[in-house]
């Protein structure tokens, strides 16, 4: 297993701490007055779901967690049960739990291959690609006279989630999102 420096917790990094894996949300180096200097992260437990803070000194060595990927396909989602199957063989088919893909999926459409982060051979963690394009389902009219400056409005994708876009988007468009921040970033396809 790899030691990283105080300095390389950095963010999208995996660590362990006290034998459990960890995902490193933020972090800010910093040296307060004439003290040497520290890192201040927020890590993100990926078996609990807990949030802590945790502040890395110099002389500080982590750990970093042997993490690693498996694709996976999405299928469908029934009475809070998430069912995911192996892209190459459809007959091996499981589930996750709410708290692992409840967020995750919220940009992901049925029969996609999203990659699932394992930790020893156990799928963990899934992460969907950093931009989905998904189409505009519900979507109320630009009112005239609305739209000076950046005027914003809320619509419903296919997924069922809810985005706040530019007032020229209508129902029936493709757009893409960043689904790291769940953000319009722009239309793909006018209807």
């Amino acid at each position: 297993m790899a030691m990283l420096d105080y300095s390389e917790v950095t963010p999208h990094k995996f660590i362990l701490r006290d034998g459990e894996p960890y995902e490193v949300l933020t972090h800010w180096v910093f040296r307060k007055q004439m003290r040497k200097p520290v890192n201040q992260t927020k890590l993100k437990n990926l078996i609990s779901g807990r949030v802590i803070e945790v502040t890395f000194h110099q002389n500080d060595k982590i750990e970093e967690a042997d993490m690693g990927t498996r694709d996976i396909k999405y299928l469908y989602t029934n009475r809070g049960e998430h069912w995911f199957c192996d892209p190459n063989d459809p007959s091996d088919r499981f589930t996750l739990t709410e708290e692992i893909a409840r967020e995750a999926l919220r940009f992901v459409k049925t029969n996609s291959v999203i990659s699932g982060i394992t930790f020893e051979e156990n799928i963990i963690s899934i992460r969907p690609p950093v931009k989905a394009e998904l189409k505009v389902s519900e979507a109320a009219p630009a009112v005239k006279g609305n739209t000076s400056g950046n005027a914003l409005k809320i619509v419903t994708l296919e997924t069922g989630t809810t985005v706040n876009v530019p007032m020229f988007i209508n129902q029936g468009d493709i757009i893409r999102v960043n689904t790291e921040t769940g953000e319009y970033t722009e239309r793909v396809e006018k209807a």
